[in-house]
Parts: C-alpha cells; structure tokens; sequence
C-alpha cells in the first residue's frame, strides 16, 4: 500500500459514517473493474431481499412509472 493511501485511510477513520460509505463503495466499484466481481453492500443485499419478496407477492411498479422511465432511459 502506498504512504499516500494509508495517510487518506487514517484520515478517513474520522470523516462521518456516510462519507466512510460512499468511499467504500467506490472502492468496491474499482475492486470489480479488476476482479470482475462485484461484492454487495449490506445495504444493496437487503434491496434486492426486498424486491424479489415485493415481485414474489405481485407488487410491481405502476405501468405509468415505468413508461417513464423508459423515456429517461431510452437510448436515442
């Protein structure tokens, strides 16, 4: 590990808790480039729990939500 990378590691111990997330989860967007494998976060992990448990009960997003969605995500 570079001295550079350990100064920022100590000095990331004392920024708040969300700072410290978002930072790993740059980090395990790079991890993946390399590795090509992406590691879940808790929080993602949970999501996607929730999703499948809301799809396997029927409930799924509004035609009309995903209509627009389609619209901000089509490619031109």
């Amino acid at each position: 590990m570079t001295q550079s990378t350990k100064r920022l590691l100590q000095r990331v111990e004392s920024w708040p808790t969300e700072d410290q997330e978002e930072l790993a989860s740059i980090a395990r967007e790079i991890e993946s480039r390399r590795t090509g494998i992406y590691t879940l976060s808790d929080e993602e992990r949970a999501a996607i729990r929730q999703g499948i448990a809301a799809a396997e009960e029927g409930n799924f997003a509004p035609e009309n939500e995903m209509e627009e969605f389609y619209k901000l995500h089509r490619e031109a």
